[in-house]
């Protein structure tokens, strides 16, 4: 196998849209980095008031952490402006770098979050989980319906 028929041809740029940039792919990791951003945040600032004691506010926190992933992934057309078809790819992208950097997070919990407990590294690394499950598993429903 040859290159030389390549030679001269000139080779099509990738899809873009108007700002120059990769449509799915950045839009994605975009929107992930700034939702990871958005969430260390919470629970930087606000972490205290996620886990009281008590067996209803933990059912409370997974029952909201399983409502807002459901309604980001069923939205994640809407949002980044992309075909239903592409839901599923587009909150993959968007769920790596938040699921890739909470890891992290969860394996140094007490330096992250200094003020909280350091046993509850299982419990925000679990409802990190429940958060971007149930959000791509909205994302998988609306891109099979499509």
């Amino acid at each position: 196998m040859t290159l030389l028929p390549l030679v001269g041809r000139e080779i099509p740029p990738a899809r873009q849209d108007e700002a120059g940039f990769m449509s799915l792919p950045f839009k994605s990791l975009g929107l992930g980095f700034a939702i990871t951003a958005a969430i260390f945040a919470l629970f930087h600032f606000a972490g205290p008031w996620f886990f009281l004691d008590g067996r209803r506010p933990f059912q409370l926190n997974f029952m909201a952490g399983a409502a807002f992933g459901l309604m980001l992934g069923l939205l994640m057309h809407h949002i980044l402006q992309v075909p239903r078809k592409a839901a599923t790819q587009a909150m993959a992208l968007v769920a790596v770098p938040g699921m890739l950097v909470m890891a992290a997070v969860g394996s140094h919990f007490a330096v992250f979050f200094p003020r909280l407990d350091p046993a509850l590294d299982k419990v925000f690394g679990s409802l990190m989980l429940w958060f971007y499950g149930f959000s791509l598993a909205g994302a998988l429903w609306v891109a099979r319906r499509a």
